[in-house]
């Protein structure tokens, strides 16, 4: 085998690049360089596995290093650290307990992902401090509710009254971040009898989200016995040897653990020691394809920057539908079949306890001035069902459109969990793509039946309001 095509990275993107290679040309030789034990992992199934939903950690795998081994003929070499792209040379060296590997490449996809973010507050190296990034994190956690817990199995379906006033009650603890991670470990916590400080540094909880989406989630995160601090920037995780607090400008609250939810960010230092780029967001820059500023050297997943639908500029959102494609992408590319493995709109979605909630495209105002248009939005709350069908609730949906165009910017919904806010999203996720206005989106056929939808799904609903709105501000 000739014309190695080297990876550096073993999740999402490298894994998806590494077998759409090797599919697409079975003699070409497919090398992986991952750092860790673990590859083709879910990680975002980790706060399902530390509440207790998901058994095993093996069970987020969905191929197995052996698979990729001998299935799939390809040469995955897991423990091996890559410490140097050498682009004049065409070759990585990675590290190994056994010793030094020098891996000349044809074509190079770097795939590093992305780390936890850890704020710059004091006392975040103290024991009982955790994080959510990797298997490993998972592993950690899971193993301190099972030691909080007593050895007991872990959630407590039916936790009755707030946790805090329970004799059974473990905790308390502390949730620093509002996002994605912050809430879902909020309810995996919750859920095994942990008393929950959430700790958000502005002034509502999923900030991408619209306000009223944000408002839903957070007036059910109280319902469900979770401490809010809004507006709380962490100052301190106090303690001794292990963390004792989570200090803020206004308040210091007893903890005997703490999570840090507040973000990832790329990983870039390998690409930036080799000369690659970075782009505005802070990953590497790419073009449309994957490639680099350096030929033959390609980037997607975690550490990359994407194309934004709705503005046509660079975007950094780190989800695993964008590392999928993007590194099938560049495995077609580089055997022969050029592929872009398209743009993103954001689109993100999140469980709270019995809520669901997602976006897509350009909610905030601010952020669609700032890419040159005249936001308007409307928010509706309208039935997910019949309303004579004996089940069901309501969808909220907020949706933003452009004043002088028309154009469909972007959504965000929540509903009760099961009542379709996050499907429904999907629905705008076409109308961005197409560019389609609100006008447009008015007159789409979605799907009816009792069971499933009213006769106007809330969606279409959303659009005639601001359609209204939009006629009456051109009058």
């Amino acid at each position: 085998m000739t014309d190695p095509f080297v990876v550096v990275g073993g999740d999402a993107a490298g894994m998806s690049a590494a077998s759409k290679a090797k599919r697409e040309d079975p003699d070409r030789e497919v090398v992986v360089f991952e750092m860790g034990e673990w590859v083709s992992y879910g990680a975002c199934g980790l706060p399902y596995y530390v509440k207790g939903e998901i058994q095993s950690l093996e069970a987020l795998v969905s191929v197995t290093p052996e698979e990729f081994r001998e299935d799939r003929d390809i040469d995955l070499r897991t423990g091996h650290e890559v410490v140097q792209i050498d682009t004049d040379a065409r070759t990585v060296t990675a590290e190994h307990e056994s010793g030094t590997v020098v891996q000349p490449y044809d074509h190079l996809l770097i795939a590093t992902g992305s780390a936890a973010v850890i704020p710059p507050i004091d006392g975040t190296d103290r024991d009982g401090v955790f994080t959510l990034g990797s298997m490993s994190d998972g592993k950690e956690l899971r193993e301190y509710v099972a030691r909080a817990r007593g050895g007991e199995s872990l959630q407590q379906p039916d936790r009755g009254p707030a946790c805090r006033y329970l004799e059974n009650c473990t905790g308390p603890v502390g949730v620093v971040g509002g996002g994605y991670i912050g809430i879902e470990m909020a309810e995996a916590l919750a859920e095994n009898g942990f008393e929950v400080h959430l700790f958000q540094r502005g002034d509502r909880v999923l900030k991408g989200f619209s306000e009223e989406t944000s408002e839903h989630v957070a007036d059910h995160l109280e319902e469900q016995d979770v401490v809010l601090h809004l507006g709380a920037e962490v100052q301190a995780v106090s303690g001794g040897k292990r963390v004792g607090a989570v200090v803020t400008a206004s308040e210091r609250i007893d903890v005997e653990m703490v999570l840090l939810g507040t973000g990832v960010r790329p990983r870039t230092a390998l690409a930036e020691r080799a000369g690659i780029d970075l782009g505005e967001t802070g990953a590497i820059a790419t073009d449309a394809y994957r490639e680099t500023n350096v030929p033959d050297v390609y980037a997607a997943g975690d550490c990359a920057e994407s194309t934004h639908v709705v503005t046509g500029e660079p975007a950094y959102v780190p989800l695993a539908l964008t590392a999928n494609r993007h590194g099938r992408a560049v495995g077609e590319t580089v055997t022969g079949r050029p592929s872009k493995g398209g743009d993103i709109a954001g689109t993100a979605a999140v469980k709270a306890f019995d809520v669901e909630a997602a976006r897509t495209g350009i909610v905030d105002h601010d952020a669609a001035r700032e890419a040159g248009f005249d936001p308007v939005s409307e928010t509706v709350t309208a039935k997910s069902r019949a309303g004579y069908y004996p089940e069901g609730g309501t969808i909220t949906i907020t949706l933003t459109a452009d004043r002088d165009s028309g154009r469909v910017l972007g959504a965000s919904l929540a509903s009760e969990y099961g009542e379709g806010a996050v499907h429904r999203s999907h629905a705008v996720v076409a109308a961005l793509e197409e560019r389609a206005t609100v006008s447009d989106v008015e007159n789409y056929d979605l799907a009816y039946a009792p069971p499933f939808n009213s006769t106007w799904d809330p969606v279409l609903v959303a659009a005639k309001v601001l359609s209204g709105t939009l006629q009456e501000s051109t009058d």
